[in-house]
């Protein structure tokens, strides 16, 4: 709990229902082409985790950025660091709907 930021764990449960996004990436020779790719398997992702928060009590996602350009690429997205590891990431779902719209 102490790990979510604080808008995430205000008036939530302990523990947050959060969905943890495993690595994503994108293959090294279409990496930094500038044509959203990274960004595209983000969002299609997130809108996976809107399906699956329709029938489980999912209330944000989680990420755990392995670097810094990661960690950059993630709050770029509206993503935002624990207070308690700067490399997780969360964004709560009211969140991923405004980016996604």
């Amino acid at each position: 709990m102490e790990q979510a930021p604080g808008k995430v764990r205000r008036n939530m449960p302990d523990p947050i229902p959060v969905m943890v996004i495993g690595r994503l990436a994108v293959h090294a020779e279409w990496q930094g082409k500038g044509r959203g790719r990274a960004r595209a398997l983000l969002n299609d992702a997130l809108r996976r985790v809107l399906q699956a928060a329709e029938i489980a009590g999912i209330l944000a996602v989680q990420v755990h950025a392995i670097s810094d350009k990661a960690k950059a690429f993630y709050e770029s997205c509206g993503f935002y660091p624990s207070p308690v590891d700067a490399m997780t990431l969360v964004i709560t779902l009211a969140e991923v709907k405004a980016v996604l719209s």
